[in-house]
Formats: C-alpha cells, sequence, structure tokens
C-alpha cells in the first residue's frame, strides 16, 4: 500500500466508526496532505474502545514511517551540561534539548495531560497531550482508559501514570496532571504556594516512576506551562530545583532532558541551569 492508500484505509474505518463526521470529511480534499490531517483529527475524537486488528497494523506502519522521517534523537548524543553550571558534580546527568519531543528515545518522556488522563480530543490542538497521542496511536488512549477504569476517578493533580509509549521511539509515556493557573481579576496569571508544591510533585511523581521502572533517562515537557499557564520562568525553576534535588537525594544514575520547543523556554532553562537568579535553595 502506498502511504495515501495507507490513510485513506484508516479514515475508512476511523468514519464507519463515527459516521456523524462523514459529512465534515468530505469537505477534506482527497490529496495525502488534507486527508493525513482528516486522519489526525478523527484519530484525536475517536473515544477508547477495541480496535480492528487490520487497523491497527496499517496504523503502526504508517506512523513508523512518519517517526523515522521525523528523525529519532538519541539521549546518549545530547550534550550535558558543562561541569561549571548550576548542577556542579551532576552535569553529566542533565541535558536541555530543543525540539520535538515525539523524536526522543529516552526510556520515558513526559505528557502534560488532564485529569481524564485520555489525551486531548480537541481535532489537531497542538498540545503536548495531543501531540503525543497522535504519535503514539489509538493504542495510547485505550491504555489509558484501562488504567482510569480501573482507578475509578480521575488523576489528581500532582500524580503521575506510566504507559507503553506504543509507535514513540521513547519505551514509556509518563502522564502527569499539572496545577491549573487562574487568571485573577487583573488577567495576571500568578500561581499560589500550593500551586507550586503540587508542579514539584509532577516533577517528583514522574521521577519516582521512572526509578520503579528502572528507566535510564526520562524527557520532561514544560508541565502546565501551555493552556494551563503556570508562568514559563517560575516553572522552569521549579523543574530545576526539583530534578536536581530528587538526583542528589536519591543518589539515582538517570539522565535528565529538559525538552523545550519555544525559544523563550529555551533561554529561561539555560538561565536557570547556570545558577542565575535561582531563588529557590538547593539542599547542600
Amino acid at each position: 500500500m502506498t502511504r495515501l492508500e495507507k490513510i485513506l484505509f484508516l479514515n475508512k474505518i476511523l468514519l464507519e466508526e463515527m459516521p456523524e463526521y462523514k459529512t465534515d470529511a468530505e469537505k477534506f480534499n482527497p490529496d495525502e496532505f488534507e486527508q493525513r490531517q482528516l486522519l489526525r483529527a478523527l484519530m484525536n475524537m475517536r473515544p477508547p474502545q477495541k480496535l480492528r486488528k487490520d487497523f491497527i497494523k496499517i496504523q503502526d506502519e504508517l506512523l513508523t514511517e512518519e517517526t523515522k522521517e521525523r528523525g529519532i534523537v538519541n539521549p546518549d548524543d545530547l550534550p550535558t551540561l558543562s561541569e561549571k553550571s548550576f548542577f556542579r558534580e551532576k552535569s553529566g546527568q542533565f541535558a536541555i534539548w530543543q525540539g520535538d519531543i515525539t523524536r526522543l528515545a529516552a526510556d520515558a518522556i513526559v505528557n502534560a495531560a488532564n485529569a481524564a488522563l485520555l489525551g486531548c480530543f480537541i481535532p489537531g490542538h497542538n498540545c503536548i497531550d495531543n501531540v503525543i497521542h497522535s504519535a503514539a496511536g489509538l493504542q495510547l488512549r485505550e491504555k489509558c482508559a484501562e488504567i482510569m477504569k480501573e482507578q475509578g476517578h480521575e488523576e489528581i493533580t500532582g500524580n503521575a501514570k506510566i504507559t507503553p509509549a506504543f509507535n514513540l521511539p521513547s519505551k514509556f509515556v509518563i502522564h502527569t496532571v499539572g496545577p491549573i493557573i487562574h487568571a485573577s481579576g487583573r488577567g495576571e496569571f500568578k500561581p499560589t504556594d500550593l500551586d507550586s508544591k503540587l508542579l514539584a510533585r509532577c516533577y517528583t511523581s514522574c521521577l519516582n516512576l521512572a526509578a520503579e521502572n528502572n528507566l535510564k533517562s526520562i524527557a520532561f515537557c514544560c508541565i502546565s506551562t501551555g493552556v494551563f499557564h503556570f508562568p514559563h520562568d517560575k516553572a522552569a525553576e521549579i523543574a530545576v530545583k526539583t530534578s536536581f534535588d530528587w538526583l542528589k537525594n536519591t543518589g539515582r544514575d538517570m539522565k535528565i532532558i529538559f525538552n523545550v520547543f519555544k525559544d523563550e523556554d529555551k533561554i529561561i532553562y539555560e538561565k536557570f541551569c547556570g545558577g542565575e537568579n535561582l531563588s529557590l535553595k538547593v539542599t547542600e
């Protein structure tokens, strides 16, 4: 099958499952680009339910091809921080990498999830939750649904769950729910002390899960800084301090990657990893 044939095959199955979207689907042009956009939208909207074996086979082939084309990044190839950095003797265990987190072949990548832990259902949305689920495939939503059904309630802010990564180059995805910052009457987003503690707990929960599963590398996205509105500089400061303290206190041999996408986040992480203006006291 050609790539377009694979995409059309997958769209056909999804539209048979969700016939209510057939009229909207007809608005997409028949070319490969638009049909691929339609496929992502349908995958985003599909509720968790049993997947057909032929769908899984073709979906996995398509996503594997796309992953290879994006290029897989090995964490061992990333330059670690300078020994003159804030991390001092732990500098070799930290890296900052700017790019698409779904390219990283880390043992685990971290997904900033919502409390339902099922991924983002908004078609084509560019949040990290949507990006990760779209690249991993529909098995990830199905697995998350199994976990949540067994748990019986929404995920608690600051907690984390681990799943296989399916079609991602990483081995696992660790899903954590960060605090949501609400705007003040002046339209400002200011986290409370509790918000900061909950965000720190996200990093600790993810690192503890990674350690429990004997993982050697973990890549963090910028948790809560997107639609959850945690200020970027404060969030980075918490990420840096919490991760450093965890390594120092546990003595674990784990590589921690701060994955950033925007230029502003790269600048902020480089600043804090260098120790500049780090107001939070670090464990000595």
